[in-house]
């Protein structure tokens, strides 16, 4: 038995009529704790359980943390989540729920993380929000489901933040046969971590996160998602807030699930009429993201 549970894949209609090609949506939205982050953390987990963990530690103010808030609970396991100043009250509040002590420090998620790792002790597992090949194994899982239902896809559509979503469907294309399949990776204006190292040649820190899509909000991607571009084909494509924005309010118009920002920036190029043009036959990942609310969408729409 896994964490993560089996979500749907469905033809969107309204999305496919816009994009004037078929358009197949991965709703992980709909994983119990909102978004993909269960597939990877939930695995990396139960791997950690095993090994004789005693406690989870997690530095990350939006889905990771509430993964790995949600794994400890199933588990039985005490979990400890250092967010940054930035967090949501929501977020905070999410995690509450789930049973996890909240440590509030630092302005951005680099400074949680090192605090994060000087709490470790022997019997703790420190769970990365992105980069540890437990959760790219475990994220590999969305695209198994896919090759399981009999689909195979011209092309993958994700957002991209740390990497971990990008390295984890990378894992699940090559290990089902289907290496001859592209990755588009979407990023909002201002946080273009990927993007950045695509144009350094290398993995670079960007200076500043400065989008709503608070969600791909890393500075540097990790080294694995820049070195999959040797192997694998992997588009860049940035988006802007507004975008990403005017997606989540549409998708959840067209499909009644509401989703964060950083998954309206992969959802955004479906509803560009000639963005997807060179494919026929498209698979868009709806990662979802547990933390935004339809009320701060508007809020955010309404200053841009």
């Amino acid at each position: 038995m896994t964490l993560h549970i089996n979500t749907p894949l469905i033809e969107s209609r309204q999305l496919s009529a816009i994009a004037q090609r078929a358009i197949w949506l991965k709703i992980d939205a709909l994983q119990p704790c909102g978004s993909f982050k269960l597939r990877g953390v939930g695995h990396a987990c139960e791997t950690y359980h095993a090994r004789g963990a005693k406690r989870f530690i997690s530095s990350s103010g939006g889905n990771a943390g509430l993964a790995v808030a949600y794994a400890g609970r199933r588990l039985g396991l005490p979990v400890t989540v250092v967010v940054p100043e930035t967090t949501t009250e929501r977020a905070k509040q999410l995690l509450a729920l789930e049973g996890a002590t909240v440590i509030v420090h630092g302005s951005s998620w680099q400074e949680a993380n090192q605090l994060a790792l000087t709490l470790a002790s022997p019997d703790d597992a420190f769970i990365h929000p992105f980069d540890d090949p437990l959760l790219w194994t475990g994220h590999a899982t969305l695209i198994d489901e896919v090759a399981q239902a009999g689909h195979k896809p011209d092309a993958v559509v994700l957002s991209v933040g740390g990497g971990g979503l990008l390295c984890g469907v990378v894992e699940g294309l090559h290990r089902n046969g289907w290496q001859d399949v592209p990755v588009i990776a979407v990023e909002t204006e201002g946080a273009a971590s990927f993007r950045a190292a695509t144009e350094a040649g290398r993995p670079v820190e960007i200076e500043r996160i400065s989008s709503v899509a608070t969600s791909l909000g890393a500075k540097r991607i990790c080294d694995q998602a820049f070195q999959y571009r040797a192997t694998h084909r992997i588009e860049s494509v940035v988006v802007t807030d507004r975008q990403a924005l005017d997606a989540c309010e549409q998708f959840l118009l067209d499909h009644r699930v509401l989703v964060e920002p950083a998954c309206g920036a992969a959802l955004s190029l479906a509803y560009e009429p000639h963005a997807l043009d060179r494919y026929a036959n498209v698979l868009v990942v709806v990662c979802g993201g547990a933390t935004a609310t339809l009320a701060q969408i508007r809020q955010w729409a309404a200053a841009i």
